[in-house]
């Protein structure tokens, strides 16, 4: 081999030798994370749960990117970035723990206790989020900015609202979802109980109390659910009152939360502070429709209250009132995720959306009334809307407490955790599910004269006998409740209602001494004069 030759090989060898070493590395360099996973909310709190888990004290709070379905976990290290994306999540590394942020809350509670001001911990900004209202001036505002001061730039910023923290219960007036819906529950215009038209009781034409037509008792009703045919899977109207519904307690106006079931009875959930209001609860204002009666309520420090159904046969329908006409199945509890898409439905201004914006939220409303551990939102609400349902999609997450602006304006809202709410009074999600569709058809399972406020027009007890205009059996005393095939009213009471035994043709519109037309089913109804 001459020399020339050599040095050729030579340098192939050492070429063969270079890419033996590099190829490895040139392979490794191709090994990317994998891609984050695009999750449900319901999946990504299970993901957050078990990461949380894995983490221990170097979790630092997680939330959704609702833009594309992402879970963003918080750390503190680059380390454990590594096993969270190895899991499907976005990891972001911070400086704030979750429990230092708790800490920073606690010194908030301590120092800054004042009437007016709320705060939450922001997973997406690693920061306590303080809102002082408008209230907060003076040596209030000196008092908290000195507080956090003290705190540091890193942990906490501080924001100001133009409206004033407050709770949401409504005054003793008040008519439900928006002002001058007052014979929106009795069904359309001034149909009174009866439903469309001026069909009178028992719906459209000669249906009857909870007859085969399309009109059943309580006709279209805005809120409370009317006490239609369906309910049953979402689109379909609920029999009874469901969440949103206006519930009405001595002076006091709120709105129903999520119907449960506690050791198989038949109850509600609402907000603590409404079920101090009062001890009873009513369809109707004029108290002529009994629901339930408290039987627990906490308020301050939490915001729940546990109201039983009267009729231990009720079975009202586990939905919420979608304002339309329809309504939205609920069939599990959620726990609230910080970008989580939410819907809230109350009885003075129906249903609006948003998302969660903080957890672990502390509102001071003044006198004394400090409450805890709030979910909270850039939801609208307005007085009246208190204790009523804020859930996405098929899940219940909170009941609506308090917070500032309107459904004009905008503002905060926040909202005591069901979650928290059931593992409290040992109650269930759901209540039996009287009204659905399919099977229960006309005048649902419980048929027109059914049980309690199981829906109806022209049922025993509550369910639209007496005054909710289910009058005589139906819209025709020729036709006692055709009911498809189940006469309706029931044999033994015909929708007789012994306040009012057959409103309907003579009194097709129910007037304001019946505010909660269309049954105690459908309570959203009020006098159409407004709340205090």
């Amino acid at each position: 081999m001459n020399k020339r030759t050599g040095a050729i090989a030579g340098a192939a060898a050492a070429a063969i030798a270079g890419a033996a070493i590099l190829l490895p590395n040139a392979h490794a360099s191709t090994d990317q994370p994998a891609a984050p996973k695009t999750l449900s909310a319901h999946s990504a709190t299970a993901l957050a749960a078990s990461l949380k888990a894995d983490l221990g004290d170097q979790s630092a709070g997680w939330y959704l990117d609702d833009a594309n379905g992402h879970l963003v976990m918080n750390v503190l290290s680059k380390d454990d970035a590594a096993s969270v994306t190895a899991k499907g999540a976005v990891a972001k590394v911070v400086q704030n723990s979750m429990t230092a942020l708790k800490a920073g809350a606690k010194t908030l509670r301590t120092n800054a206790s004042i009437p007016g001001t709320a705060w939450s911990i922001d997973p997406k900004t690693n920061k306590i989020v303080v809102v002082a209202d408008r209230t907060v001036t003076g040596a209030k505002m000196a008092r908290l900015s000195k507080t956090t001061g003290g705190m540091g730039a890193g942990m906490v910023t501080v924001k100001r609202s133009q409206g004033e923290f407050k709770r949401y219960d409504g005054g003793e007036a008040g008519s439900a979802a928006g002002g001058d819906a007052g014979q929106a529950a009795g069904g359309a215009g001034d149909a009174g109980a009866g439903g469309a038209g001026d069909a009178g009781a028992g719906g459209a034409g000669d249906a009857g109390a909870g007859g085969a037509g399309d009109a059943s008792s309580g006709g279209a009703a805005a809120s409370g659910g009317g006490g239609g045919a369906g309910g049953a899977g979402g689109g379909g109207q609920a029999a009874g009152p469901v969440g949103g519904s206006a519930i009405f307690g001595g002076n006091a106006r709120c709105s129903l939360g999520f119907n449960v079931t506690v050791q198989g009875a038949p109850a509600f959930l609402t907000a603590g502070h409404c079920g101090n209001d009062s001890k009873t609860w009513t369809a109707d204002q004029g108290g002529g429709q009994p629901l339930g009666t408290v039987a627990d309520s906490k308020f301050p420090k939490t915001d729940f209250a546990l109201v039983k159904y009267d009729d231990t046969g009720a079975k009202p329908d586990s939905s919420v009132d979608l304002g339309n006409g329809s309504t939205q199945k609920i069939t599990k509890a959620a726990e609230a995720a910080v970008g989580m898409k939410v819907q809230r439905s109350g009885s003075t201004t129906g249903v609006h959306d948003g998302k969660v914006t903080g957890l672990d939220a502390t509102v001071n409303y003044g006198n004394g009334d400090i409450v805890n551990g709030l979910i909270q939102t850039d939801v609208c609400a307005e007085p009246g809307d208190s204790g009523g349902s804020m859930f996405s999609g098929d899940s219940a997450v909170g009941l609506t407490s308090g917070g500032s602006g309107d459904c004009t304006q905008g503002g905060e809202t926040f909202f005591q955790p069901v979650t928290d709410a059931l593992k409290a009074t040992g109650a269930e999600i759901g209540a039996g599910g009287a009204g659905g569709g399919g099977d229960n058809g006309a005048g649902g399972a419980a048929s027109a004269g059914g049980a309690g406020d199981a829906s109806g027009a022209g049922g025993a007890g509550d369910a639209g006998a007496g005054n909710a205009g289910a009058g005589s059996a139906g819209a025709g005393s020729q036709d006692p409740g055709s009911g498809a095939g189940d006469q309706g009213a029931g044999a033994q009471d015909r929708g007789t209602g012994a306040q009012d035994p057959g409103t309907g043709a003579q009194d097709p519109g129910t007037g304001a001494q019946d505010p909660g037309a269309g049954g105690s089913n459908d309570p959203g109804a009020g006098s159409g004069d407004g709340m205090n």
